[in-house]
């Protein structure tokens, strides 16, 4: 079995709480599973509106079935008002993010604070308010 570990952390941003999931190692059939349990757990109890940062600077490999648990979280999240980002991913893992078409969905930026400048900037929006949404401008 292959070791992956998960860690949430609160911050705040523009008078926000972001949740920032950090994850480590690799998530692969031997783990998915069981480790996202702790993410759904956070977007189930988590309020309206609720925003995600996955930092994924220390993981090192993740298989297609934890690429579609981000997919579902992203739509589970969105719906609920909140919004995902994705902060400093490794090149292999970007690669296969953007291949599998989800930075179309998912911002993804080269650092946590860039992330943060996002969220800030994106404003509160609600799940009634997220039909058609306005992305912000990053630089």
């Amino acid at each position: 079995m292959t070791e992956a570990n998960i860690t949430i952390e609160d911050i705040q941003v523009a008078n926000k709480t972001v949740k920032v999931v950090h994850i480590s190692g690799q998530l692969d059939e031997s783990n998915v599973d069981e480790k996202i349990q702790e993410i759904y757990k956070l977007v189930e109890a988590g309020p309206k509106g609720l925003c995600l940062i996955f930092d994924l600077e220390n993981l090192d490999y993740m298989n297609s079935k934890s690429i579609g648990y981000l997919t579902d979280l992203y739509g589970k999240t969105t719906e609920a008002g909140g919004q995902i980002a994705i902060a400093k991913p490794k090149a292999n893992i970007a690669d296969i993010l953007q291949v599998v078409g989800l930075t179309q969905l998912i911002k993804i930026f080269g650092d946590i604070d860039s992330a943060k400048n996002y969220i800030a900037a994106s404003g509160t929006t609600t799940a009634a308010s997220s039909t058609n949404p306005t992305p912000p401008q990053t630089t």
